[in-house]
């Protein structure tokens, strides 16, 4: 294997290691406060919270996930009064999800503890070496999305030359 391959293989490795940091962290954390539901829901406030009100449909196609993955998050997240679902006004037979205020500020309480975690585990970092790796891992992330034939999804942390 030349040095290119073995450095993409290296890169895989530990953005993986860092994958499965960042998942027992949410497992964690999520499962110490809310007994039975999934921490994949977490992130599924999240996303309401990023992108507002949206259909399932879209919920899963944005997380690249199937449907019935999403509409079981969903399930969960009404059944804690996290989230709010209501009839789309153009077509009743689908749902618009919108966090409710509860999950909006269960969704703020569980970001600061993670926002946290993460400045506790960076704690040595310049601030400059944190956004550079965020910018670095942006780029990738988008590369990564349009090598699977998926459209870049425009971030707010893009450095700006590449969110044209």
């Amino acid at each position: 294997m030349g040095d290119r391959e073995e450095r993409a293989v290296q890169l895989m490795r530990a953005l993986r290691a860092a994958g499965q940091l960042q998942h027992a962290w949410i497992t964690q954390s999520w499962q110490r406060e809310h007994d039975g539901l999934h921490p994949a829901a977490a992130m599924l406030l999240s996303e309401l919270h990023v992108h507002g009100e949206s259909r399932p449909s879209e919920l899963a196609k944005r997380k690249m996930v199937d449907i019935s993955v999403v509409s079981r998050q969903i399930a969960q997240l009404a059944a804690a009064g996290l989230i709010v679902r209501r009839p789309a006004p153009e077509d009743g037979r689908a749902s618009l999800i919108s966090l409710s205020e509860t999950g909006l500020a269960e969704l703020e309480r569980w970001r600061a503890l993670h926002v946290d975690f993460i400045q506790r585990a960076l704690a040595d970092w310049t601030d400059d070496e944190v956004e550079g790796l965020t910018d670095r891992l942006t780029l990738m992330n988008q590369g990564l999305r349009e090598a699977l034939g998926h459209a870049p999804v425009p971030c707010a942390s893009a450095p700006a030359e590449k969110r044209k």
